[in-house]
This record gives structure tokens, sequence and C-alpha cells, in this order.
């Protein structure tokens, strides 16, 4: 085992790449929970903006499988008071972020968004809020929003999180994203002038896509303002259009865990050192879940990553090249 294994293991607390745990270990000094929130948004690939199928991986519940379940009437602060009900009775923690991540979180009239994002960051619970959006949604009277929320909550952390998924515009159409490269490369802009942290999705194992092409997605987002990045194996989600082309044989994934081990760790060890890693593998309801089945055991799966990094020594940025 290698010095700079060891020196990495010891700076990122017992893990081989920067997580977000350990951020908020450095950060806050003790355990912080997400809450997932279904803030009764739509997204413009879904309500005809641009398609009512939305992209072709995305399940009924916008992505947002796990998120506290929408009460009817729909109100927002019994919504987010539920969500930390739920989380007090599983953990111990006793601070939240807030995360807005079914559907587009950014679109919607500013006068509703203010008042939900409002609601979350002023809870003295919550220690920031994370909105889960699309580069197309961020207009200028929200960027406006975020802007002023910054200054009043100064104590509190904004952050957006951008579903890329791939720089590579025949598989961005192939998936249906709906927005081309240039749009994302805008918000990155707009947001890292306001100061904003940005995370960003990447989903490993698209059709069509190889190794070397998700490779250049991870390589081409080190040399851009991102703070943050969600490694998503893809999942084959019942009810959704990439399920209909695995049934019809038309597509396939990664059913080999291993494989997938060793793309996660190839991308893993070219991401540049300072950047958070929110998600290495994700997660799906089994209910829904019909290819990778190996997925359905996370803690298995992250174990086996730990594992093979250490065999070999690897670790975030260990073969890092600054362009």
């Amino acid at each position: 085992m290698s010095s700079n294994y060891q020196e990495a293991i010891n700076k990122w607390h017992g893990k081989p790449y920067y997580s977000l745990d350990a951020y908020l270990q450095d950060t806050y000094h003790e355990k912080i929970y997400k809450i997932a929130l279904n803030a009764g948004l739509t997204c413009p690939n879904r309500d005809g903006t641009l398609d009512t199928r939305g992209c072709i991986f995305c399940s009924r519940g916008g992505s947002g499988d796990f998120a506290v379940p929408l009460s009817f009437p729909f109100h927002f602060q019994k919504s987010f008071e539920e969500g930390k009900a739920r989380l007090k009775q599983k953990h111990t923690g006793s601070r939240f972020i807030a995360y807005f991540q079914a559907y587009t979180n950014t679109y919607g009239p500013v006068s509703y968004l203010a008042q939900i994002y409002k609601t979350a960051l002023a809870d003295r619970e919550t220690v920031g809020i994370s909105i889960a959006t699309r580069p197309d949604c961020l207009p200028s009277e929200v960027l406006t929003l975020l802007s002023s929320l910054k200054k009043e909550f100064p104590e509190k952390f904004i952050w957006i999180e951008l579903g890329l998924q791939t720089i590579h515009e025949s598989t961005a159409g192939f998936i249906r994203r709906g927005y081309p490269l240039s749009c994302f490369e805008k918000a990155l802009d707009d947001l890292h002038a306001l100061g904003i942290p940005i995370i960003v999705h990447l989903i490993l194992g698209l059709p069509g896509e190889t190794t070397k092409d998700m490779l250049a997605s991870v390589t081409y987002l080190n040399e851009k303002p991102v703070w943050g990045i969600k490694l998503q194996l893809l999942h084959i989600l019942k009810g959704t259009d990439l399920a209909d082309l695995f049934k019809k044989e038309s597509i396939c994934c990664f059913e080999n865990r291993d494989a997938y081990l060793s793309t996660v760790i190839d991308c893993l060890t070219h991401i540049r050192p300072d950047m958070v890693i929110h998600r290495v593998t994700g997660d799906a309801p089994k209910s829904l879940l019909i290819s990778p089945l190996w997925s359905g055991n996370k803690r298995d799966v992250l174990n086996a990553l730990h594992k093979q990094m250490k065999a070999s020594g690897a670790f975030q940025g260990s073969l890092y090249k600054k362009e």
C-alpha cells in the first residue's frame, strides 16, 4: 500500500475519495442527514414545454422516489416537517440538509420557489439546501432569487445540482435530455458568478457509451467550476421508456458488478482531488428496479469498491493531470 493512498485515506476519514460525509464532518464536526423532498413541481420535459415523456431513464417520481410523499392538499411546510420526523425516527442527528430532489426544482413561479426555499433555510435545524434542477431552468429571475437568499441567510449554504448525465450530444439526444452542452456551460457560468457551489450528475452506463466516453465527461468537469459530482449507475426502472428498450434487448447495462466498479475506479482516479464525491452508485426502489439487480445491495457495492481500491492503491485524483 503506497504512502499516498494512506495519506488520502487519513485525510478523507477512511475512504479513498473525498466523500460528502467527509466534507460535512470537516465542516460541521457531526453527522448531517439529507431530507429528500418533493416540492410538487414538474419538469419541462414532462409538461409539454419540451416533451411529455421525460428523459428515457426517469421514473414517474421524477427521480425522487425516496422523497417525502406528496400530501393532498399539498402543503410544503407539512411535508418538510414530516421529512424531519421520519429521519429522526431512524437517526440520532440533529441537523439536516433540505434536498429538493423530485423533478425540476427551479421550474415554477418564483414566488412559490421563494416560499419553499425560505421555509427550509429558516428552519433552525437546517444547515442548508440542495436544489436539483436542469440547466435550462435557471432564468434571470431565479438567479436573482438565489442571490438574494444567499444574502438573507449567510450562515446557510445553497447548492445547485445540475443533471448533465453526459457531455456527448448523441447520447444526450438519445436519452431526451432536451438541452445542448452550451446551455449547461451558461448555467455553470451564471451560478459560479453568484458564488453558488455546483454539483453535477453523471450517469455511468448510458446506452452506447464506452469507458472512454464516460472518462471524457469526467475530465471535462475537472476543468469547470464544479464543486461536487454524483456518479450514478444507470438503473432500468419499471414504467420508463428505457425499460421498454431493455425488454426488447435493444440496450444493455452494467449487469456485472465488477465491470461497474472498474469504471467507477477509473473515474475516481481521474477526478481532481478537491471535488466532493456525493455519490458513487445510487439507489433505486426495489419495487421498480429491473436491472442491474446486484445494485440493490448498496452496502455490498460500496464495500467491494473500497476493497478493490485498497488492493490496487487507487484513490481519487491519483491519475488526475491538470491541463
